[in-house]
């Protein structure tokens, strides 16, 4: 322990100093991916959410990932800058991490103040992180792409999805297991800085393990990679072409918008 006093957290621990340290430096990531997605950066609205909300989840390690990936060096670059394999898979884990992260940081948050057993909280952890990935990180954000149809975009989207997630499970409750389990308990409980602390390292170890799973469902075509406003994924692959994937000819197609979440393909 340190002589530091904080409320509420009381006498702090040397890991919340070095916690607190790491939540400065997310708040500054955050701030500056979220700027620069939404006001310099043309990929699609939807990993504008994504980065923004993997960047609060793993701190200067998201801005990093951010910068080396998806931000375009130059304007009107951002096609080929995204074009590389590695990238367009790096996207596709991205959106999968920030639908299925937020679904179990939030509840697991509340199975937490709860004090619910680990073996509960697992499993409400699951069912909330695969039912916000893919019901609102999937398939709402697809809906428009799609035709328009909910329900056809959450059966496209259904496969790819319980793949991702379950390697993304994979590497996650294992590292909230031993974390939470071990020697300082204080992470099991929500309102303690080292419970903040074992969800960012779980949502990292999570998106490493989710990575392989991605590229290998980008190159077959089961999902989709970086894309832009301009074009979506490699080869300059409009989304308007990829509408008339899931549309028959004969049925019209509403105009696309560009204006929120669920204009834009999911991945």
């Amino acid at each position: 322990m340190t002589d530091l006093v904080l409320p509420p957290f009381g006498r702090l621990a040397w890991i919340d100093v070095v916690l607190l340290g790491w939540f400065a430096l997310t708040l500054v990531s955050v701030a500056y991916v979220a700027r620069d997605a939404y006001r310099n950066n043309p990929e699609l609205t939807v990993m504008k959410w994504g980065w923004t909300l993997v960047t609060l989840y793993l701190g200067p390690i998201g801005f990093f990932l951010y910068v080396l990936s998806c931000k375009e060096p130059f304007r009107g670059t951002h096609d080929a800058f995204v074009t590389p394999p590695w990238k367009q898979a790096l996207g596709s884990t991205i959106h999968c991490v920030a639908g299925d992260a937020t679904g179990i940081i939030v509840a697991a948050a509340i199975t937490g103040a709860l004090g619910l057993p680990m073996g509960i909280d697992l499993v409400i952890e699951y069912v909330g992180g695969f039912g916000f990935g893919l019901l609102i990180f999937q398939a709402l954000f697809m809906r428009d792409m799609m035709g328009g149809s909910y329900p056809a975009a959450v059966r496209r989207t259904v496969l790819p999805e319980w793949l991702s997630m379950n390697f993304m499970m994979a590497g996650m409750f294992p590292t909230m297991v031993i974390l939470m389990m071990g020697r300082d308990m204080r992470a099991m409980d929500p309102t303690e800085l080292v419970f903040w602390g074992t969800m960012s390292a779980a949502v990292l170890v999570g998106l490493v393990v989710a990575f392989p799973i991605n590229w290998w469902m980008v190159d077959k075509g089961l999902k989709h990679g970086m894309g832009t406003q301009r074009a979506l994924g490699r080869g300059g692959h409009t989304m308007e072409a990829e509408r008339r994937r899931f549309r028959p000819t004969d049925e019209p197609m509403a105009p696309m918008t560009m204006s929120g979440p669920a204009g834009h393909g999911g991945m």
